[in-house]
């Protein structure tokens, strides 16, 4: 996390290959089998920074909003073939990369580890609730489903409210 104007290039590069080009290429090698079936689902994690941006995180916002448009684009591609292309858009979940920053932002204000998540909550998460990975893989699971055969080039967000503001 830093400003734009100094942040790493070399870490622009890793961000957008992790983020965004690992997508493009597991896509572009697993459609067309996908294709020669009928049927496929491509569902990618982007996160509620493909839809908002938040300050000091402009890698990781471009990163996920290229992999909501890639998922529009590849949706419009695939549309009517029986393969479609989705993204869930996670708000808040408690990895150990959200828990490193809780411990930070404990340490600078002087709170608990509990203190600090409600107070990290509180910011965007209007549920003061962390997303779970059990919550995430549900909502995959109905995206391969049945029911959603005529979902596609959505992203769904799962954010305890934070685009909703």
């Amino acid at each position: 996390m830093s400003p734009v104007e100094t942040f790493p290039p070399e870490k622009w590069d890793l961000i957008m290959a992790l983020n965004l080009s690992s997508c493009f290429h597991l896509i572009r090698h697993t459609l067309p089998g996908m294709r020669e079936r009928g049927y496929g689902r491509i569902i990618n994690i982007a996160s509620v920074h493909g839809l908002v941006a938040s300050a000091h995180k402009s890698a990781y916002v471009a990163a996920k909003h290229g992999l909501v448009g890639l998922t529009k684009a590849v949706a419009l591609e695939t549309a009517g073939s029986g393969v479609t292309c989705n993204a869930i858009c996670p708000g808040w979940v408690l990895t150990p990369l959200v828990e490193a920053q809780i411990d930070a932002r404990a340490k600078a204000k002087g709170l608990s580890f509990d203190a600090a998540k409600v107070d990290l909550l509180s910011e965007k998460q209007p549920s003061k609730q962390f997303v779970t990975p059990d919550d995430l893989g549900e909502l995959a699971v109905f995206l391969c489903s049945p029911a959603a055969n005529q979902m596609t080039g959505v992203s769904l967000p799962m954010d305890g409210g934070w685009t909703s503001q």
